[in-house]
């Protein structure tokens, strides 16, 4: 990132969807590996990542924005903030997406805000990419016998994406959503791009019985999933929407986060089974501690993935995309967006 001069003020770069798209296709793997490094780089405690902020609307209540502020160090050296809305009404009464987000980077050396990012791409990028990761690290390899999907939204596209792109093995995919015609046109475009078949489930359980790994996407604000069972031929779920699994479904598996203060809150289902517990000693726990072989993990009993989504793993992709945005030329950089030269000692 340039800094200014007395006589030449910071820029400002702003980078849009497609720019930001157009830097992560075909780089799938580089995006896993960036979010690994980030994972080890704030677990070695060269990171500050506060809590996120939640802003929430009392005539609308499943909507709000949430603002994700971090800096990460080490070979990263990026600082700023994620700003996402989420309003699940938007398809339907709108007409587009439900997430919406920018991504605020900052010059570390004069604190100036340096580039401006689309980040609803690098949010679901990042996203799948931990997902990714977990899959492979958690359970052994690149392969599945079958993958259930519940929820057949963007963020379920985004990790069919890294799937295909990382040459998963896969049998084929259950998928379940309230929509059984979203979850149709998913299956058939998963079997354009590649995949062997493709199953609708006639409800939620069929994605969990029929498959080793399960991938929940949805937007639910409260668990809909109670039954353990489910859970009984220890299958490994990305729980990335964070709120489908009971409390009885988080106790009878092994847990892992991505970081526990930040996953044990605003009424996750891990912050359930805490309250239900009166502990949290039900968390095995975080990927970077199985990463690092400090945590084992037992892959006859079911594993539950639970990530948060932490504000250094955009920084990571985002500035990424940033220097390689600036060097295509994709970027709109904007050279007296900070007008004043008056400097103030």
């Amino acid at each position: 990132m340039s800094v200014g001069t007395a006589d030449s003020p910071p820029s400002l770069t702003l980078v849009s969807e497609a720019a930001v798209g157009a830097q992560i296709e075909g780089h799938r793997e580089e995006c896993v590996d960036l979010v690994r490094r980030a994972y080890l780089t704030h677990d070695s405690g060269d990171s500050v990542n506060p809590q996120s902020g939640f802003l929430r609307f009392p005539d609308n209540p499943r909507a709000r924005i949430i603002s994700l502020p971090a800096y990460l160090g080490g070979e990263f050296a990026a600082a700023g903030l994620k700003w996402i809305a989420s309003f699940p009404d938007n398809p339907r009464t709108h007409g587009i997406p439900r997430a919406s987000a920018v991504l605020l980077l900052n010059d570390p050396e004069t604190g100036y805000p340096a580039a401006c990012l689309e980040s609803s791409v690098i949010s679901a990028t990042r996203t799948a990419a931990s997902a990714v990761l977990a899959a492979e690290t958690l359970g052994g390899g690149r392969t599945a016998r079958r993958v259930g999907v519940v929820g057949t939204g963007l963020i379920a596209r985004h990790v069919w994406k890294f799937l295909r792109d990382l040459d998963w093995k896969i049998g084929g995919f259950t998928l379940y959503d309230l929509d059984p015609a979203a979850a149709r046109a998913f299956g058939e475009e998963l079997t354009a791009e590649g995949a062997q078949d493709f199953t609708v489930a006639e409800d939620v359980e069929q994605a969990f019985t029929e498959c080793d790994l399960v991938v929940l996407t949805t937007v639910a604000g409260e668990p809909h999933i109670h039954d353990p069972k489910l859970l009984d031929h220890a299958p490994l779920v990305l729980h990335l929407s964070l709120r489908d699994l009971s409390p009885e479904m988080v106790l009878a598996s092994q847990n892992i986060t991505d970081d526990t203060e930040h996953a044990v809150r605003e009424r996750t289902s891990l912050h359930l089974a805490e309250q239900a517990r009166g502990g949290r000693d039900f968390i095995t726990g975080t990927l970077a501690d199985v990463l690092l072989g400090r945590v084992d993990v037992d892959r006859s009993r079911p594993i539950v993935f639970s990530p948060f989504g932490l504000g250094v793993l955009d920084l990571a992709v985002g500035s990424w995309v940033h220097s390689r945005a600036r060097a295509a030329g994709t970027g709109h950089v904007v050279p007296d967006f900070f007008a004043s030269t008056v400097t103030t000692k």
